[in-house]
């Protein structure tokens, strides 16, 4: 028996292969390089360099406060939306749901750059929404061309983009209630909005928490729409570290700024998720 122990080992000996030639050994090769500046080869350890030239860095500054706009004013949205909508496809009364949950669950599917692109489109100064709002008296708006319009589209788009996706999980969470507690509640006189809040919500908690947290991961790594969509403007109004990061990497080819940046992001993320399981009061 004892010379057949190592036999495991080789069973998981291919996935620890993959995972530390793919996986581990970048993490660790980018991590040194965020200590280093230079290009190609050519590389000089500067040691925290990299790190007090972010805290000095402008433009980082407001990639950072733009990433923040969006995951504070976009996430809440999506969520309550996604909840709103899951508790209504849930309902007994509501015939077709199939065909509604499938409506809203699509847009999750579309490629992140097709419906970027088709947004872009829709939204530019002679676009399908502005010839809708001239044609019922209302101005055009500068969708694309104006910081604060930048930012809306671009929450626009991501909310159209994930709320199908929440609302799915919401869905898988809202099958495992007790329907004793909602006709029980309904016995004590409690309306539907005060069924909602006051079950709903707080047996949804942990799955809301998870989406929360999936969104605002999602969010701080914000690529691909405000690429396409905006291109990061007007005058970096819709930047996010995302693309900075992007720009600083495979434009400007600092590497090693580029490193430190995603480190940077890796904290946030992890002080982010820290925060909202304190406010939660989730303890595992």
């Amino acid at each position: 028996m004892k010379s057949k122990t190592y036999i495991p080992y080789l069973f998981i000996a291919p996935a620890v292969i993959l995972f530390s030639i793919f996986m581990l050994y970048p993490i660790i090769s980018s991590l040194i390089l965020s200590f280093q500046t230079g290009q190609g080869a050519n590389l000089t350890f500067v040691g925290m360099d990299n790190y007090k030239r972010l805290l000095d860095d402008e433009i980082f500054h407001t990639a950072l406060k733009n990433t923040f706009i969006l995951l504070i004013i976009q996430v809440p949205i999506m969520v309550l939306l996604a909840l709103v909508l899951a508790a209504l496809l849930n309902s007994a009364l509501l015939r077709m749901k199939g065909f509604f949950r499938v409506t809203f669950f699509l847009p999750a599917v579309t490629s992140l750059v097709a419906y970027s692109i088709i947004f872009s489109i829709m939204l530019m100064n002679d676009g399908v929404v502005n010839q809708l709002l001239t044609s019922l008296g209302f101005k055009a708006i500068p969708w694309l061309n104006d910081p604060f319009w930048a930012k809306a589209s671009l929450i626009i788009a991501m909310t159209w983009r994930w709320v199908g996706y929440n609302m799915v999980i919401y869905l898988a969470g809202l099958q495992n209630i007790p329907e004793e507690l909602y006709e029980a509640a309904s016995m004590d006189g409690a309306s539907r909005v005060r069924q909602f809040f006051s079950i709903t919500i707080p047996q949804l908690k942990p799955v809301i928490l998870f989406t929360v947290v999936l969104s605002t991961i999602g969010t701080l790594q914000l690529f691909d729409e405000p690429f396409v969509l905006t291109k990061g403007g007007p005058s970096d109004a819709t930047l996010t570290i995302g693309m900075y990061l992007y720009q600083t990497g495979f434009r400007f080819f600092d590497f090693g700024y580029a490193s430190t940046i995603a480190y940077v992001i890796v904290v946030l993320i992890a002080i982010m998720t820290f925060i909202q399981f304190k406010l939660t009061g989730d303890q595992e």
